[in-house]
């Protein structure tokens, strides 16, 4: 828990990492954090994550074409009441069609004015007994195109595509650049790992700890600032950000300018 008296420019509490790295320390730094869950965190205490600083959670809901996260429903309902800002994911598999996930995703996770846009998960499904095998590129593109369309049409609001190295590398490096990322880097900076991928939101650690959540957890920051944070989840529309960097306390924080990008 090394870094937890510097997390999120000293606003947190109670918050830190089990196996902090170097290579990602600027996260820290970054004003607005968030988790990201599913049913491996078990009970979450809503109210306890939100009063540590916690500002958003993107919560497991879908996975393929016949998988609902078994806490999905309590999490949702959970960092509602509690006033933490959430938005579903939808872990894709490679071997159902998309039609299916996409209506599956809109079977089970109702459009709701208050949410955060959804996210849909694209990595390789390494771990999967049934479905670890890669496609080709063009097809997986295809496929994910036909979901975020279909993501979108169902809740009036752009997705989040979120993405690890490999994948981004193989499949998405070029690609999707009117969509906001979401992207996992948890030894080096972003750009050290994403060739020239602009990103909204970086998940930089998986030991993660936080108030409410008993273990590790995934932690997230926003690219921008609290401005730009409101401004955001206002007008759910992706960014865009040039870096530069200022001093404070002895640290290199990344500073942000942007701007915002219509929906169409």
């Amino acid at each position: 828990m090394a870094l937890a008296s510097c997390s999120g420019l000293g606003l947190m509490s109670g918050v830190g990492d089990a196996k902090p790295h170097g290579g990602v320390a600027s996260a820290h730094f970054r004003p607005v954090h968030g988790v990201d869950i599913s049913r491996w965190q078990g009970k979450v205490d809503w109210a306890a994550l939100r009063d540590g600083g916690t500002r958003f959670a993107f919560i497991k809901a879908t996975e393929g074409g016949d998988h609902v996260d078994p806490r999905f429903a309590e999490n949702w309902e959970g960092a509602r009441n509690a006033g933490v800002l959430r938005g579903a994911y939808h872990f894709v598999y490679w071997c159902r069609p998309a039609e299916e996930q996409a209506a599956w995703f809109r079977r089970n996770v109702q459009p709701e004015a208050d949410a955060l846009p959804p996210v849909l998960d694209a990595e390789w499904n390494g771990a999967s007994p049934s479905c670890g095998r890669k496609i080709p590129r063009d097809k997986a593109l295809a496929m994910i195109q036909v979901i975020l369309r279909e993501m979108e049409a169902h809740t009036g609001k752009k997705p989040i595509i979120y993405t690890d190295i490999t994948f981004h590398r193989e499949v998405l490096e070029g690609e999707l650049k009117d969509y906001p990322f979401w992207i996992r880097s948890t030894a080096a900076e972003p750009q050290v790992r994403y060739n020239d991928r602009q990103w909204t939101f970086w998940q930089f650690t998986t030991t993660g700890r936080v108030p409410g959540i008993a273990g590790n957890v995934d932690r997230n920051a926003f690219h921008g600032t609290e401005a730009q944070w409101n401004d955001f989840v206002g007008r759910s529309a992706p960014i865009q950000i040039a870096e530069g960097t200022r001093s404070e306390g002895g640290k290199s924080v990344t500073e942000a300018s942007w701007s915002g990008l219509p929906d169409d």
